[in-house]
């Protein structure tokens, strides 16, 4: 559990109807929404986000964003947030799970096009802290996609950025499909859950 108590039964009415619908997107809700929902209006918030940057159609595949978001989150040190968009990857936008084990040598596997790898090359020198994003990058994303395609691919990174800062300050812990997910096709590449693969007490305290 996270370092913080989940929501009360009254936040969580607030929202059912976005738990109902990513219930049936992916089959359960994540654990960074236990916290997250204390703030009903704040979840909203968030959740309309996702649906525009990571769900609506556009230019840029939902394979592509979630793979984005995989590896920002990697080079930012977020295993939570790592492992969940491996797992959309593979099972909400179909990526081939040999595609999802091999994004961490997206540089030198075969199964990633130039496009995809200057959209990853991106992801990975925006994650890291500070960025190491230069002119050259988008130089190499212009020769792929337009400056429309370019924003969304950016607001796939500045998502991330707010939902690895959630989970990494909380500690969320993975649920127990996202953790068996990542631990057969990522942990052979080096990914561990770090503070994310066990219970953390939390104080059960007068919920103000």
């Amino acid at each position: 559990m996270a370092r913080v108590s989940p929501a009360m039964p009254a936040q969580f009415a607030q929202v059912a109807d976005h738990m109902a619908r990513w219930k049936k997107t992916k089959g359960y809700p994540p654990n960074s929404w236990l916290t997250l929902v204390r703030r009903p209006g704040v979840f909203r918030a968030y959740r309309n986000l996702h649906t525009a940057v990571m769900m609506d159609e556009g230019e840029v595949s939902k394979a592509l964003k979630f793979m984005v978001a995989h590896i920002v989150s990697s080079a930012c040190g977020d295993p939570y947030s790592a492992a969940h968009n491996a797992e959309n990857a593979a099972h909400i936008a179909h990526v081939p799970t040999e595609k999802v084990e091999a994004l961490p040598r997206f540089r030198t596997s075969p199964l990633f096009t130039p496009a995809e790898c200057a959209a990853l090359e991106l992801a990975l020198a925006a994650g890291n802290c500070p960025s190491v994003v230069t002119d050259g990058h988008f130089v190499e994303l212009r020769k792929h996609y337009s400056e429309d395609a370019i924003i969304e691919i950016v607001a796939v990174i500045a998502l991330l950025g707010w939902l690895n800062r959630w989970n990494i300050t909380l500690a969320t812990a993975l649920e127990t499909e996202a953790l068996a997910f990542a631990e057969k096709h990522l942990a052979p590449s080096g990914w561990t859950a770090g503070v994310h693969g066990h219970t953390i007490p939390v104080s059960r305290g007068k919920t103000r």
